[in-house]
């Protein structure tokens, strides 16, 4: 009998070999507390070595609110409706999405010595980065709407509608965090080439312009925004929160499908390469 056959006769696999994907998930989701921990210090560690310590989690946002805002507001001759509320919720939304792409692609290179002592499902890590920005996201949307009203929105029921568009919008960060944190282990200049990724994403997304303004000549480029999930997002906000807004209603269904397809691929490439993972230098 082989030594193989010895070791499955009773019961024995191989150090880091990969478990079955149900195996696997239910490995992570024993974790979960361990992820929002891990989230949790993080997050309290980044804002303790600031001199401002919080306040920069509504800061940041809110100064590239105003420099694009001012910017892209002298440059555009067709602003949209309500130009000031339309920047803030895109600019405050989308830093949720860089957030968690960037800290995700991070989560397996940037904890080397963690994944090669411990023996835990390593989804948790990605996972935990993408906690840490949701938790992150809370007082950005607290500060947000109160910008909105400032700035002459009224609030009503319809902002409530931001609370399932997060769970949509979250599910599909998460999935893009996933794919990232596996090819930074692949390809590490891939963290070199991400932010540029992000930025034209940034600009590409309806952020700070509306589509159908600016690509009103192009009328098949308007169309493609109708499935892209980014920009779905962003319009399902101002949708939901600004005075007179409107959106697609199909917007829910295609933002969903995204969110699904984005998190159970991501999950799924994640764990194919899960033994490369304790081998990360």
């Amino acid at each position: 009998m082989t030594a193989a056959e010895y070791a499955a006769q009773y019961g024995l696999i191989r150090v880091g070999a990969r478990p079955s994907l149900a195996s696997y998930l239910k490995q992570a989701w024993a974790r979960r507390d361990f992820a929002y921990e891990l989230a949790k210090s993080r997050l309290q560690a980044t804002n303790q070595r600031n001199r401002l310590g919080m306040l920069w989690v509504v800061i940041k946002p809110t100064m590239n609110a105003l420099m694009y805002g001012f910017i892209f507001g002298i440059l555009q001759s067709s602003k949209p409706h309500d130009f000031p509320v339309y920047v803030v919720i895109g600019v405050f939304l989308f830093e949720f999405f860089t957030g968690s792409v960037n800290s995700g692609a991070k989560a397996i290179t940037g904890n080397a010595a963690l994944v090669q002592s411990l023996a835990f499902p390593r989804i948790t890590l990605p996972i935990a980065a993408v906690i840490q920005q949701f938790l992150t996201l809370v007082p950005m949307l607290g500060v947000m709407f109160i910008y909105c009203m400032i700035l002459g929105t009224t609030p009503k029921l319809s902002w409530l509608m931001v609370i399932p568009l997060l769970v949509i919008f979250t599910m599909f960060n998460t999935g893009i965090a996933l794919v990232c944190a596996r090819l930074t282990v692949h390809v590490r200049d891939f963290t070199q080439i991400l932010p540029l990724i992000t930025r034209i994403l940034f600009y590409t997304s309806g952020v700070l312009f509306g589509v159908d303004r600016i690509l009103n000549a192009f009328p098949v480029l308007v169309r493609m925004f109708d499935f892209h999930p980014i920009y779905q997002a962003l319009q399902i906000a101002r949708g939901s929160i600004m005075n007179g807004a409107e959106y697609p209603s199909f917007y829910w269904i295609v933002l969903s499908v995204w969110g699904v397809v984005a998190l159970v691929g991501g999950t799924i490439y994640f764990w194919a390469a899960e033994e490369r993972y304790g081998r990360v230098d």
